[in-house]
């Protein structure tokens, strides 16, 4: 992976340069989403955004930084619509739980793996990858959970999905197994079933 520095000065934050910016990350992203980390360079993201490296160094502090960008950015369109039809297809968060299931296996999984993966290959240049995704998923998790529930017992229940789910994605992932991961998500429907059953 190329460790280009940026040369050039960053977008100064205005209007016009944000949404260009934006521009060049969604089809940078859309490439990332497309065709993985795999070789994943500063000059192969300028041929996806249909630019130069230069225009991307302008934007985006370097190759590092621009594939941060677009894990988070593929990241974050999982999670909406993940989010969005959890809460409107289903009344309880074990149901919510199951439905997200199936977008969390979907298009994104292989790629969001491999940031994963990266993050604990390499912590010192990419660590990030790994923590910002849960800064990502735990709020909207809790935003999942009954209303009444304390923050404390939503931010335990929600690190509990995560975590499990998360073991679960890394052995499919990794195993080809399919119907494990499959029963264990039942399992833990069912528990969170209970936890919901039990009350404030």
């Amino acid at each position: 992976m190329a460790d280009t520095q940026a040369g050039y000065r960053r977008s100064t934050g205005t209007p016009r340069g944000n949404a260009r910016r934006d521009e060049l990350l969604e089809l940078v992203t859309d490439d990332l989403a497309a065709n993985g980390l795999a070789d994943f360079s500063l000059r192969r993201a300028a041929r996806a955004a249909g630019t130069t490296h230069k225009v991307l160094l302008y934007h985006f502090d370097g190759a590092e930084d621009v594939l941060a960008q677009a894990v988070r950015q593929l990241r974050q369109r999982r999670i909406d619509k993940a989010a969005l039809t959890a809460i409107a297809e289903r009344p309880t968060l074990a149901e919510r739980v199951a439905e997200i299931w199936p977008i969390l296996i979907g298009a994104e999984s292989a790629v969001l793996s491999q940031a994963m993966g990266l993050a604990m290959q390499d912590p010192v240049r990419y660590a990030d990858l790994g923590r910002e995704a849960t800064g990502q998923y735990i709020p909207v998790l809790k935003s999942l959970c009954p209303t009444e529930w304390s923050d404390e017992r939503k931010t335990g229940v929600s690190q509990m999905i995560l975590a499990t789910m998360r073991g679960f994605l890394m052995h499919r992932r990794v195993t080809g197994d399919e119907e494990g991961p499959e029963t264990g998500l039942a399992a833990l429907v069912r528990a969170i079933e209970r936890e919901e059953a039990a009350g404030e």
